[in-house]
């Protein structure tokens, strides 16, 4: 056998050094320890019940179960100004609710994109268990089901997340097309099952674990705010693909790769990194088909920011795997994240 000469030793040793390093910081936790059974409690077939038991019996044990949700569902998501759900003020809205079709047609097609959440469970049961090997201390929410009415994808309340069904019917539901003024196809096409649990994860990031801070304004704190939320559902949805976390299509994911250095080169020589107007920065950080200025016939991605400050904080990451996920997080020193990245897409 003819032996390697000392160059391709040395390159052989080397492309293995990297490859150890590239998979240290991607290499999956073990959570099989951890004591943890999630449910997505189901308040959406608890509330239509209200339709077949007596209202008041019905109204108490939604009230017992679910606690100050309940009490949001009916003061917020009904817009029942004025009543309590410790009267019967609110009761005859309910009855027009379940009386008008639209309900129905919307019961009709949850229940037969979800008659149950098996799976869902096992997912968001994986994704709490990484939050806990990660973060020990947090109390995690109860999760409950529910329609929103095509309000909101998911809510964060005291102690309790909840998932708008009606809006992870698949980006080809019947209800989308009628609701393209609030959420485009563009939105909806990312409306389904595949999104839920990272929504959630998502969410309670942002909300409730690690909001973003006042005295973040410039282009950079936001970059790397949110990179550090992205480099956190990596962390905590090891098997969830990028594009699915960003809710970018194939095809922005592959473009946003191809363009890395030209994108970098676009936000420092606009002189962006340190702007605070927001309404010059804005596109770079909110959902969009596409990001104007950048790219041919409109095929660059939305959320250029983002993208850019997760790219940033994974490159962190790997110069400093003495940094745990808590001290990342804590960290509010966007200049210093950014420094120690040593970015530069080539």
């Amino acid at each position: 056998m003819a032996h390697l000469s000392s160059n391709k030793q040395i390159y052989l040793f080397f492309l293995i050094g990297l490859l150890f390093t590239a998979c240290g910081r991607n290499k999956k936790v073990d959570v099989s320890n951890i004591q943890l059974d999630v449910k997505i409690e189901r308040f959406d077939k608890d509330f239509d019940g209200m339709q077949t038991k007596p209202m008041a019996q019905q109204a108490a044990f939604l009230q017992q179960k679910y606690g100050v949700f309940y009490g949001n569902y009916i003061n917020l998501l009904l817009e029942s100004e004025g009543t309590s759900v410790k009267d019967t003020g609110y009761f005859k809205l309910l009855r027009q609710v379940f009386a008008n079709r639209a309900y129905g047609d919307l019961k009709h097609d949850v229940d037969s994109v979800y008659p149950q959440l098996d799976k869902q469970n096992a997912e968001l049961t994986d994704a709490f268990k990484h939050i806990k090997y990660y973060f020990p201390q947090k109390k995690l929410p109860q999760v409950y089901a529910y329609f929103s009415g095509f309000q909101a994808q998911i809510t964060v309340g005291d102690d309790y997340v909840g998932i708008g069904l009606d809006l992870f019917l698949g980006g080809n539901s019947r209800f989308y097309p009628a609701i393209t003024k609030m959420f485009p196809h563009y939105l909806s096409r990312n409306f389904n099952a595949d999104n839920m649990v990272p929504r959630v994860v998502d969410h309670m990031a942002r909300e409730d674990m690690f909001p973003e801070s006042d005295s973040s304004k410039t282009l950079l704190s936001k970059m790397v705010y949110n990179g550090k939320i992205m480099y956190f559902m990596d962390q905590i949805l090891p098997d969830v693909a990028d594009s699915t976390k960003i809710g970018y299509t194939g095809a922005q994911l592959q473009w946003c790769h191809d363009f890395e250095s030209k994108i970098w080169a676009y936000f420092l020589d606009q002189n962006l990194l340190y702007e605070t107007d927001y309404p010059r920065i804005q596109k770079y950080l909110s959902e969009a088909p596409f990001t104007p200025g950048l790219g041919e016939k409109n095929e660059s991605a939305p959320k250029l920011a983002i993208w850019t400050g997760w790219q940033i904080v994974k490159q962190y990451m790997d110069k400093h795997p003495d940094v745990t996920l808590q001290e990342l997080m804590t960290n509010m020193d966007a200049q210093k994240i950014l420094n120690g990245a040593n970015y530069r897409p080539k």
